[in-house]
């Protein structure tokens, strides 16, 4: 009788133990793991994660759940540009395989401006269905590593709405325009500089340190401002300035018209230009007019010096960025050639590891 007793009382005991697992899992889902575990054995995974449990961390949520839940904690543009300190990249063709150069750019900027949001827009992105926008680093394994960037779809009917370039875009008729992907870049800057605030470069820019000024253009050369890397604050009126005159003085048929040509025009009408003398950058009113040699150091006309061996490296003591003119390089196409002791590829080895590293070994820069 004892021996029955002993038993009984033991099957009790084991009972109130699985009640209080059971109460864990249903009511405080703590053992939701195991649950998981459990259902996954009997029901198979497929179902198991479409139609039951998602687990995460020490939580459950239905599928359902969980969607809403990461939309709740998504970042959304807004979120990650609200603080005037962005740095702005745009891809305005389709293509979902940037150059090894605008990789390198975009990896430079997050290196040095390590506490501000790098936002690479990509026109190609707009049909893709990712959930969370900054997960899109991850079709380029160099940048995945970089916390603080972040790729969006480049939306335009969404950037320009709100601004005088809306009406513009709408009407325009890009089989008709000489230069569209240009004019679309130029228009879109404007409208992310003037919305959000920021610094906006172009992607064949390599970043050595911060610019110290927030409202500021780059001299090309004396009295003639270049639009391939700019910054200002949210609302500034040159931006808005700029973006009126792009509608009312429109000619996409000359290049530069809506770009370098434009800024100039602008700031010539705020200020006087004198000359740059040594390497001092021009005041206009609270705007920095910088000297070339801040971010072109080597001229459009030297272009190919980028991919010549040097005895010596320059230093670039004088510049915050060097800009690389692909532009001037579309029809030779020259690229980094890792240990050819070229210009680039010693740019390329100090402001972009990741990129240089992973085009040395021969890996994918896409997924």
């Amino acid at each position: 009788m004892t021996i029955i007793k002993d038993g009984r009382l033991f099957q009790f005991i084991l009972l109130l133990i699985g009640s209080g697992v059971l109460y864990e899992i249903i009511y405080q889902k703590s053992y939701a793991p195991y649950l998981s575990f459990i259902l996954t054995k009997v029901q198979g995974q497929e179902s198991l994660n479409e139609s039951l449990f998602v687990t995460q961390g020490k939580h459950a949520f239905t599928s359902k759940k969980t969607t809403e839940h990461k939309k709740v904690n998504k970042k959304t543009l807004e979120d990650i540009l609200n603080h005037d300190n962005g740095i702005i990249f745009l891809e305005t063709t389709d293509t979902m395989q940037p150059q090894p150069l605008v990789l390198c750019a975009i990896e430079s900027a997050a290196r040095v401006y390590q506490d501000r949001p790098v936002v690479f827009f990509m026109k190609g992105f707009r049909d893709v269905d990712l959930e969370d926008n900054e997960k899109h680093t991850r079709y380029f394994p160099t940048l995945s590593s970089r916390e603080n960037i972040y790729i969006f779809p480049l939306v335009m009917d969404e950037i320009l709405k709100g601004t005088p370039l809306h009406s513009w875009y709408n009407k325009s008729n890009p089989e008709k325009e000489r230069y569209w992907i240009h004019t679309l870049a130029d228009s879109c800057r404007l409208a992310l500089i003037w919305k959000y605030g920021g610094l906006y470069m172009d992607t064949d820019i390599i970043t050595f340190r911060p610019v110290p000024c927030k409202n500021f253009l780059a001299g090309q050369h004396s009295k003639y401002s270049s639009n391939g890397i700019f910054g200002f604050s949210s609302n500034h009126n040159f931006t808005w300035a700029c973006m009126e005159s792009f509608v009312q003085n429109y000619n996409g048929g000359v290049w530069g018209f809506q770009g370098p040509t434009l800024f100039t025009r602008i700031l010539k009408q705020l200020c006087d230009l004198p000359d740059f003398e040594d390497i001092k950058d021009i005041s206009c009113g609270n705007i920095s007019f910088l000297h070339p040699q801040r971010f072109y150091p080597i001229g459009y006309g030297g272009w190919t010096q980028f991919y010549e061996v040097w005895d010596i490296f320059p230093t670039f003591n004088d510049s915050y960025a060097v800009h690389l003119w692909n532009y001037m390089n579309q029809k030779e196409r020259r690229t980094m050639v890792p240990g050819s002791n070229t210009l680039v590829d010693h740019l390329y080895k100090n402001h972009c590891p990741s990129t240089y590293e992973a085009i040395q070994r021969n890996e994918s820069l896409y997924l």
